[in-house]
């Protein structure tokens, strides 16, 4: 897929179909910071996990559930939405994926309601921060908000997003999550110095986002951080293999490929099903992205919506980042994660991904969309 992208980007721009003017001002102003944000934040993320941080933290989870799976699956959910929301929904699927699924085989759970979770999580939770997700990023250079005013608008329908995924899965699933399970002994991290340097690493990018330093720079920050301690204490952990190359292909692909699509006429038609509704723009931001994914949804959709129409911009975002969980395809997190699912022997059909999608995701916009109109209300902070 990242190659056909990737060639896909050069013959846009080679072909003329989209301006070297354009293309450069896109690749520049646009991709750039989105990026070298993607980039710092894989290579911290990378070695947060080499250094036992996701690993500790899930069989921590595990110990203080003292048993109880219905317990587990409540704090691992907190624990999938809080890397969501501090390190993207990407890292979720991608690092604390396979990590819970080891602990479920090593305590013998039931993995399918806890690999769900996650991936479902890393979706419906990537809208507290502009970090979260890539769509988040690219709302905040079009809309010129702060971190605070994102965070403001969002806060409530993420929330809610939340507590839904997190309801109506524990419902769906209630018969996996009645039963109990040997509390794992304690997980001795690789090494101290390294453990607590990428853990502190991975927690201090909230304030740097909330303080207001560029995303890509916090993660940056943060990054150089985790490089050195590793530098020092194990450099074999250190290598070009920490650079995502396939993704920065695939993201350059998208943004060109998308950008020329939609600039001969699939903004003006996605712009037409949307109107000026914040419901319909939620509806086709949801169907858009679950039939072409959620990234190149949002590019195409975004030059449809009047610069400073907060309440429309951030109902796309609600559409294409808690939306795209009826198919496989929906989001890169979503096939990453079923990546990881079959790498630890846990295939989960498109049938069964599906039927849950089907049932859920109307619930969970619904309930967020209500939330995202109540904080455009007088009195409460909005774009």
């Amino acid at each position: 897929m990242w190659a056909v992208l990737v060639a896909g980007g050069v013959f846009v721009v080679v072909s003329g179909l989209l301006p070297g003017a354009d293309a450069r001002e896109i690749a520049l102003d646009r991709g750039a910071p989105v990026i070298g944000f993607l980039v710092a934040i894989t290579i911290l993320a990378e070695l947060a996990d080499r250094a036992g941080v996701f690993d500790a933290a899930a069989t921590w989870c595990a110990r203080v559930a003292a048993g109880s799976t219905a317990r587990l699956f409540l704090l691992i959910a907190v624990l999938a939405t809080a890397t969501t929301a501090v390190m993207s929904l990407d890292t979720t699927a991608v690092l604390l994926t396979p990590v819970v699924l080891a602990l479920a085989a090593r305590i013998g759970v039931r993995p399918l309601p806890f690999a769900l979770l996650v991936v479902w999580l890393a979706n419906t939770g990537s809208m507290f921060l502009p970090i979260s997700n890539l769509t988040n990023l690219l709302a905040l250079q079009r809309e010129h908000v702060s971190t605070y005013e994102f965070v403001v608008r969002m806060a409530l329908p993420a929330t809610v997003a939340v507590l839904v995924t997190v309801g109506y899965l524990f419902v769906l699933f209630r018969k996996d999550l009645s039963g109990r399970y040997a509390i794992p002994a304690a997980v001795r991290a690789p090494d101290g110095w390294t453990f607590w340097v990428c853990a502190a690493a991975c927690v201090g990018l909230v304030p740097l986002i909330l303080l207001g330093v560029a995303p890509w720079l916090a993660g940056a920050l943060c990054a150089v951080v985790a490089t050195a301690v590793f530098a020092v204490r194990d450099r074999s952990a250190l290598g070009w293999y920490l650079l995502p190359w396939r993704l920065i292909g695939l993201t350059t692909g998208l943004f060109l490929v998308v950008i020329t699509i939609a600039e001969h006429g699939l903004t003006d038609l996605l712009g037409h099903l949307m109107g000026d509704s914040p419901l319909r723009a939620v509806v086709v931001a949801a169907l858009s992205s679950n039939v072409v994914n959620n990234l190149p949804a949002y590019l195409a959709m975004e030059p449809a919506i009047p610069v400073g129409d907060g309440t429309q911009h951030f109902a796309v975002l609600l559409g294409t980042n808690a939306g795209p969980l009826v198919v496989i395809w929906g989001s890169l997190a979503t096939l990453l994660w079923r990546e990881r699912c079959k790498a630890r022997g846990v295939d989960i059909s498109w049938r069964t991904f599906g039927l849950v999608g089907l049932g859920g995701v109307p619930l969970v916009l619904a309930a967020s969309t209500v939330a995202l109109l109540l904080t455009a209300q007088p009195g409460v902070t909005s774009t």
